[in-house]
């Protein structure tokens, strides 16, 4: 038995409420000897590291890299080794794009490219409004080709969605995408012999953006990952039982939380309205995601400071979430993003989980170095779901 079919003949509904707070990419890599959670001054997440018990989580396996979409998966009580979705789906969703059935969609970067090389893989983070402007520019000055439509979405900052309707597209496309600065554009390939249509449907695609925004100080060229159709996966309510919400600012995280049937709170633009909007929705919901991005903004962008003051800016913000007195409280991560590193790896996330049926352990901060000495000790990320469905009572006996 599969921990789907568990899940589905265990779980039950109930009163009790949990929050999971994922602070995303908040694991580090030491600096002069401390990781930023160390160094960051937090008096109230190393409180609750007192109160309750800690461990560290890996989100696929141990030494592999995961991207944001399977490394929520895993949080969700999905397994991401069998739910593969595409990274394009989920900003789609969250941007407010339709899919249908004819449709391809992808996450875009805009990026500047001088001399052939990828120079700035975000554009130099562009504002969201010049997004829009650049967006526009191209739903009008791109080529109309018969049987295919294509339409540009803006996103936050530098992100945006394409989606291409036409017959016949397939998703199995690699990134066009060369993920490091310093070299030159990629196109994408079919990784199937079907998506040699698609796979030279975008290839025309990236030609035309870069000949209508050559002109663009910064984003002047399109990068492309995370190809995808409209996938089939269950809902939380058909697994878990919950009245899950989500309260996220990110396209990205709004489009997974909505394809796992979350429903998806207005939550505004700055880290305050992330607790107002959980605040205000508390008596409708049983199961609270609230997602935090600038540990993780900061840790891509290489800034060690930064991300420090990332974590002390949320800090302040935990006596809120105790205020709503939740059943069960997990803070931690999807994902490591070392400023170090200056992306995602593959080192666990620490985890910290409290709950009057937890008890608590030795662990004095939260922080990775801490939480490795935690009763949980090292698990997979997909144990994180029916962990707090258990301390919720929301999971019955199984066998006899």
């Amino acid at each position: 038995m599969e921990w789907e079919d568990l899940a589905r003949d265990l779980s039950q509904q109930t009163d009790t409420k949990i929050v999971l707070l994922v602070m995303d990419g908040v694991g580090g890599l030491p600096a002069d000897g401390r990781s930023e959670l160390e160094a960051a001054s937090k008096p109230n997440l190393d409180a609750l590291a007192r109160t309750g018990v800690c461990g560290l989580a890996d989100p696929v396996l141990m030494g592999i890299t995961p991207g944001s979409g399977p490394a929520h998966l895993a949080l969700f009580g999905y397994d991401p080794l069998k739910y593969q979705l595409g990274r394009g789906i989920l900003e789609a969703l969250g941007s407010g794009v339709e899919v249908g059935r004819n449709d391809l969609v992808a996450r875009g970067n805009f990026a500047t490219v001088k001399d052939g090389l990828v120079a700035d893989r975000r554009a130099g983070r562009i504002p969201t409004e010049e997004n829009v402007r650049v967006c526009g520019r191209l739903n009008a000055g791109l080529p109309k080709r018969e049987g295919l439509e294509v339409r540009v979405f803006p996103g936050k900052e530098h992100r945006f969605v394409a989606r291409f309707t036409a017959e016949g597209l397939a998703d199995a496309l690699s990134d066009a995408d060369p993920q490091k600065e310093g070299k030159a554009p990629v196109p994408t390939t079919p990784l199937r012999p079907e998506a040699a249509k698609a796979s030279a449907v975008v290839n025309r695609f990236l030609e035309d953006v870069a000949g209508v925004l050559a002109d663009e100080p910064k984003a002047n060229a399109a990068l492309l990952r995370g190809f995808s159709k409209f996938p089939s996966i269950p809902t939380m309510q058909a697994l878990f039982k919950l009245r899950p919400a989500a309260v996220a600012n990110y396209p990205m995280y709004k489009g997974l939380a909505k394809l796992l049937g979350m429903e998806v709170l207005d939550a505004g633009g700055d880290t305050a309205d992330l607790f107002d909007a959980l605040e205000r929705n508390w008596d409708k919901h049983d199961f609270f995601y609230v997602h935090y991005k600038k540990t993780d903004s900061t840790g891509e962008d290489g800034k060690f400071e930064a991300k420090v003051a990332a974590i002390e800016a949320l800090d302040p913000f935990i006596p809120r979430l105790l205020a709503l007195k939740p059943d069960v409280l997990v803070v931690t991560s999807d994902h490591s993003t070392p400023a170090a590193l200056k992306g995602h790896s593959w080192h666990p996330n620490p985890f910290l989980l409290v709950s009057p049926t937890a008890g608590s352990d030795d662990v004095a901060a939260f922080a990775e170095r801490a939480c490795a000495k935690g009763m949980l000790g090292r698990f997979r990320s997909i144990s994180a779901m029916p962990l707090m469905l258990a301390h919720a009572l929301k999971l019955q006996k199984y066998g006899a």
